[in-house]
């Protein structure tokens, strides 16, 4: 029999907000991986000695906060996080046919980064992080320009090793490789031109005119795990909202 898990409410807080942070902690710490099926509402009420409708809207407050989703006769899940949140969504490049898009590493160091990316990051004064460089195409022409930046030692697995094997989408291969579940991305959006290597790789003139997509991405601890900017053809832009 489990021993009972005792919640302490901080001064101002709900019981049931403090039994979601317990909960948030348990899976932040594994204990319930993505994908994973918590144990049922009364297994939970009972282990933490509350009342049945106190667990339930701790669990709709994780739920709201997108850490888990609650399943109609099956139960509540911790969520998977986000498969690849394309960032081809921001761009039209015409009829690609049946072809889905491909991706290729261009380069990948240990280096530096920026003050601006270090601190979003984490990483300390003249800490190496990882970048990479990647190509995104569709139909088999060039069509997103990607330098990606990744705090180590977190992805120290991403570090050696041929790239060609990680596929076409990366937070599966940060899942699978270093255990690391992306649970949610911010992409802020702007314009500027190519710089020389990315126009090259884009096959477009140096100074063309681009979209650039800025992307931070979260882990299930709200940790700042991947810095991205991605640079494509303007005139492909191409986004739709919808209000109503």
């Amino acid at each position: 029999m489990c021993a009972l898990r005792v919640v302490e409410s901080e001064p101002g807080q709900s019981r049931y907000a403090a039994l979601a942070a317990a909960m948030r902690a348990r899976i932040v710490a594994g204990e319930w991986p993505p994908g994973c099926a918590i144990p049922a509402e009364q297994t939970l009420a009972s282990e933490h000695g509350v009342a049945l409708g106190t667990m339930r809207r701790a669990l709709d407050l994780l739920a709201e906060q997108g850490l888990v989703e609650r399943i109609h006769g099956r139960g509540t899940f911790v969520r998977q996080g986000l498969g690849g949140a394309p960032m081809l969504r921001f761009f039209r490049f015409g009829a690609s046919g049946p072809d889905a898009p491909k991706s290729r590493i261009l380069a990948r160091e240990r280096v530096a980064a920026p003050a601006e990316i270090a601190r979003a990051l984490a990483c300390g004064p003249g800490e190496q992080a990882l970048r990479l460089k990647r190509l995104r195409s569709v139909g088999g022409q060039p069509a997103l320009h990607e330098e990606i930046w990744l705090p180590l030692p977190l992805f120290s697995a991403l570090a050696e090793g041929d790239p060609g094997g990680w596929g076409d989408l990366l937070y599966p291969v940060f899942a699978e490789r270093c255990g690391v579940h992306v649970h949610r991305a911010v992409d802020t959006i702007g314009f500027g031109s190519l710089g020389v290597a990315p126009a090259r790789a884009l096959r477009l003139p140096a100074g063309h005119p681009c979209a650039r997509v800025q992307r931070q991405a979260f882990d299930l601890a709200g940790r700042c795990v991947e810095w991205r900017t991605t640079l494509g053809d303007a005139n492909a832009f191409h986004y739709t909202v919808s209000i109503t």
